[in-house]
């Protein structure tokens, strides 16, 4: 059984995961997080939340869902944020042609980047069928998909709204406010972790490609012109890259270069960048990623965002395939730029000079008297393109005419009725527009791969055993506790061991169902660390058995000594040193 089936059978039987709406025939790419998968979400999105925010000095926000059409007819999402979809003529099933391609020919990685006429003809030329009927797909079109999930706001069509299909449009339609919170000082980081929509035409392979799922996400705000990265404080941590060079080359594999190596060499492009490639591997490594199967990978040029000079993914090999788990990039000013452009508030901040600067302005002030009668409802047009000319090309007005342009046809005026002139300003500073840095977490995608990655199996008196391999930290439970029998009392005094671990901050599991070899099993199937045992022992002298799960080992401990116990366990101490 490969390893991404023996998941899925244990994660929907021991209650990490599984399809949604079961009981009326399941929803493709929903998923439903049982008990122990919603617990080990929380305890990952926790030690984003640690690394990303409260270390770092960020702030977070918590935005709709929900946002109006406009944000995003200004983010670009309406008319860019689309798949390649084909549809089979024979059966209408549709799918993602690009995945098609890749899956048909192995030396493509990246469809996508290729475009809707290439995909249609590497599926002629490979003769790709539907994987559903098996019917040619070689005269089928390859058109866009927007992926985005409509509906309406209020009654009626009259306000049309989407799903969100990144948390990100949240944090940036309110920079206006928050450049307040942060007292209109950058840089300033404003993080989020909540759920995000996309209309996926072929959901596939568990919670990697799903159209209901978890982003945390991080928008540090900066001045590209002044702010730097401490990269001091991530120089020599050691990074599995991944350049677009070796990926072009025959036998090109990742290589680890520190990211001051990286950053000498030219492999990545961006100080930021290359600051946050750094401080994730902490993260990676805290929550359980394997990092013999973790590694940075550059886009290539036709993946690349038109506003992104250099972009590096986090991927996770996963049953024989690399997917994506972050995206790493430097976003410059587009973001803020376009809500500048379509919102009626400023997405600017205020730059101060170190000291007051005297400089020339080109202005126009317009003799309307002249321009009303003379141009019609054409008169303020006019004006306004005069106000831009002079700001971008005084020397336009150096003449007896001026002319400007307005919808293609060439208007003349008197530079004497424009009103212009050259004065000295005193300016304290100017407005700039900060440029954002992003590092974009998908949660779900990093569940899965903690799972996978942890899933192990071995031999434990003659018998084979699964496990999950689990930090303390991360598991959903961090300790069972067990009575050997459900009699003499032996229950009760579990019961009231378990509920004291409790009340000292730890996940406790309380069981008495089957042998207590079986329920040795269940705990190591679902990652729990370290399992207390009360027996007749216990009654004689107050100490209990904590075993371990990796190697099963165990130890006596006294119950009044449990708690403090755990904790140590918790923070990195063996049972022999207890």
């Amino acid at each position: 059984m490969s390893e991404t089936a023996a998941l899925a059978e244990l994660a929907k039987r021991r209650g990490f995961f599984f399809a949604s709406n079961g009981a009326y025939g399941g929803t493709a790419g929903f998923y439903t997080y049982g008990p122990e998968g919603a617990a080990l979400k929380r305890n990952i999105e926790d030690a984003w939340r640690d690394l990303f925010v409260r270390k770092l000095g960020n702030v977070e926000l918590e935005a709709p869902t929900v946002m109006p059409e406009a944000v995003f007819e200004a983010s670009g999402h309406l008319d860019g944020f689309d798949d390649m979809i084909v549809e089979c003529a024979e059966c209408g099933a549709t799918h993602r042609a690009d995945h098609l391609v890749e899956d048909a020919v192995p030396d493509i990685e990246d469809a996508e980047a290729l475009g809707t006429d290439r995909v249609g003809e590497l599926i002629a030329e490979h003769d790709v069928v539907c994987p559903s009927c098996e019917a040619e797909l070689a005269d089928a079109p390859v058109d866009e998909f927007n992926l985005m999930f409509g509906t309406n706001i209020g009654p009626g069509s009259a306000s049309p709204g989407y799903l969100r299909p990144e948390t990100a449009q949240g944090i940036f339609v309110e920079f206006p406010r928050l450049k307040e919170y942060a007292r209109n000082q950058l840089p300033f980081g404003v993080a989020q972790i909540g759920r995000a929509y996309r209309n996926e035409i072929s959901p596939r392979r568990a919670l990697v490609r799903v159209r209901e799922f978890t982003q945390a996400e991080l928008e540090h705000f900066i001045d590209p012109e002044r702010d730097e990265p401490p990269i001091d404080r991530v120089a020599d941590v050691e990074l599995p890259l991944y350049p677009a060079t070796a990926q072009h080359a025959d036998d090109g594999e990742p290589e680890p270069h520190t990211v001051r190596e990286a950053l000498d060499d030219g492999i990545v492009g961006s100080e930021w960048v290359a600051y946050y490639l750094g401080r994730a591997m902490e993260f990676y490594e805290r929550i359980g990623i394997d990092m013999d199967r973790f590694r940075y990978r550059q886009h290539l040029s036709g993946e690349r965002a038109h506003y992104a000079a250099d972009c590096w993914d986090a991927e996770t090999e996963l049953g024989g395939n690399w997917i994506e788990v972050t995206g790493f990039a430097y976003r410059s000013d587009y973001d803020l730029s376009k809500h500048g452009e379509y919102a009626e508030e400023s997405f600017t901040i205020f730059r101060q000079y170190e000291e007051p600067r005297t400089v020339e302005r080109a202005a126009v002030d317009p003799d309307m008297s002249y321009l009303g009668p003379e141009f019609g409802g054409e008169a303020a047009a006019i004006a306004e393109a005069l106000e831009a000319l002079a700001a971008r090309d005084r020397s336009a007005f150096d003449g007896d005419e001026v002319g400007v342009n307005i919808d293609g046809e060439t208007y003349t005026i008197p530079v004497k009725k424009t009103g212009f002139a050259v004065e000295e300003q005193t300016e304290a500073g100017e407005h700039i527009t900060p440029h954002v840095v992003e590092p974009s977490f998908g949660v779900d995608r990093l569940v899965y791969s903690v799972l996978i990655h942890g899933l192990e199996a071995d031999t434990v008196d003659g018998e084979e055993r699964s496990f999950l391999e689990l930090s303390p930290t991360m598991a959903p439970t961090t300790v069972a506790v067990f009575p050997l029998m459900t009699k003499d009392g032996l229950d009760d005094r579990a019961r009231s061991i378990a509920d004291r671990l409790r009340v000292e901050g730890f996940e406790v599991s309380y069981d008495d169902t089957g042998n207590i070899g079986r329920r040795y099993r269940r705990q190591d199937e679902v990652g729990t660390p370290y399992c207390v045992t009360v027996d007749y022992e216990t009654k004689e002298d107050d100490t209990v058995t904590v075993r371990e799960r990796d190697s099963t080992e165990q130890t006596r401990v006294q119950i009044e000594d449990l708690p403090d116990a755990i904790g140590r366990l918790v923070a990195g101490e063996t049972l022999s040193e207890l």
